[in-house]
């Protein structure tokens, strides 16, 4: 139910960053929302205490992939570009999860312009190992760093975000609490 309740917080925030985001006077990139909450589903997932690691990252997973494919009807991409991105952004949330703290408002920043940055990177190598690169590389490039940026913004408000939902799945006022303070680690 959490990875359900992220899903559908983060499909509302993409429909209404979609809605308004044309009005403003940076149109032609925007903050990756779907990335940010795919790595946090990553950074996040909750342990299982039998199996593989596979038990414990495939729900989270499982949801970056819907969002993601959400955000490609939503965007017009071709069908897997977003899916895919998210859920490798997820996964490699997830494997550097034990040994990233990520706590405060810089840090929060900073890793989420670094998640905006690979997830823009990923989508660009998928599009050109496929032929779907339609503009020039500066131009790529450009839009890149600018959407890299803006995601790097988004970050603290999106992951406060994604705490107050972790917040409500919580079992036990010690994980409220810990939801709430922003320590992910």
């Amino acid at each position: 139910m959490r990875v359900t309740a992220h899903v559908f917080l983060s499909y509302g925030l993409v429909l209404v960053l979609g809605s308004i985001w044309r009005l403003l006077p940076i149109d032609f990139a925007a903050p990756d929302v779907i990335a940010l909450v795919a790595v946090y589903l990553g950074l996040t997932a909750r342990p299982v205490n039998v199996g593989p690691m596979l038990l414990r990252i495939a729900p989270p997973t499982l949801g970056a992939v819907i969002l993601g494919y959400l955000g490609d009807l939503l965007a017009g991409s071709p069908r897997g570009l977003i899916a895919f991105t998210a859920g490798m952004v997820c996964v490699v949330g997830h494997l550097v999860h034990s040994a990233l703290i990520v706590r405060g408002r810089m840090v929060t920043i900073i890793f989420s312009t670094v998640t905006g940055a690979t997830a823009g990177l990923v989508m660009l190598i998928v599009r050109a190992s496929s032929g779907l690169v339609p503009g020039s590389l500066g131009g790529e490039m450009k839009t890149l760093l600018a959407s890299a940026l803006l995601t790097g913004l988004a970050g603290p408000l999106v992951f406060r975000l994604c705490r107050s939902v972790d917040a409500r799945f919580a079992r036990s006022p010690r994980e409220r609490n810990a939801a709430l303070g922003g320590t992910l680690s």
